[in-house]
């Protein structure tokens, strides 16, 4: 292993891609607390009235374990199917999250895990539904975590459920689009059903947690 390459199980991870991965990870933190907020001058109120820690730390806990773990999943199916695989952040699109956080709109495109080797339709199918079926999962972790907050009266807690619910919800059915660069084009082109049965449910759930509960 190669000096500041680091081994989790069979994933190896260049220093590089743990650098891409972390960077990524603080800016998107960053972009949903301020997005959050209400843009610029509401992350600087919540600044001063002493709750900027706190709502970066959700915004970490959730948007951005959803996107990382998201691209995560690409790499792990990628690299069972023995392609060489690796997350790189898009640093362009990191900053204009930022910016774009600050005026109140919100575009997030973090990067992408790339890889390269032989693969069957079958196979690139599978590693781009890795991602939306993750933040299906992570979605359906964050409905205890909701439950737990309301049980103990934490807010905090609650907050953390609610806001990764919708943030996994939304993201599952945004990359299920059969559109462009989104994962949805690849299940589509593998599978009608499979796309099928991942996207519309996940349209559903995602109108639900933001126009009928309103999650955020």
């Amino acid at each position: 292993m190669e000096g500041g390459d680091v081994s989790v199980g069979t994933l190896r991870f260049s220093a590089r891609e743990t650098r891409d991965l972390v960077v990524a990870w603080l800016a998107l933190g960053v972009a949903f607390a301020v997005f959050f907020a209400g843009g610029g001058s509401g992350f600087l109120a919540t600044v001063q009235e002493g709750g900027g820690a706190t709502i970066f730390v959700v915004s970490l806990l959730t948007a951005g374990v959803a996107f990382l773990l998201h691209e995560l999943a690409h790499k792990v199916v990628a690299v069972r199917f023995g392609q060489v695989a690796e997350f790189r952040a898009d640093y362009g699109m990191l900053f204009l999250a930022v910016m774009s956080a600050m005026i109140g709109f919100l575009f997030a495109a973090p990067g992408a895990v790339h890889h390269r080797g032989m693969l069957t339709k079958r196979e690139h199918g599978l590693i781009a539904l890795a991602g939306p079926v993750t933040n299906l999962v992570l979605g359906a972790v964050c409905v205890p975590i909701i439950v737990a907050g309301a049980a103990v009266g934490s807010g905090l807690v609650a907050q953390i459920g609610q806001w990764g619910l919708g943030i996994n919800l939304l993201l599952a059915a945004f990359n299920m689009i059969p559109y462009g660069p989104l994962d949805g084009r690849t299940v589509l082109g593998w599978s009608k059903l499979v796309w099928a049965l991942v996207f519309f449910p996940s349209a559903a759930l995602a109108f639900v947690a933001l126009f009928v509960v309103g999650l955020f």
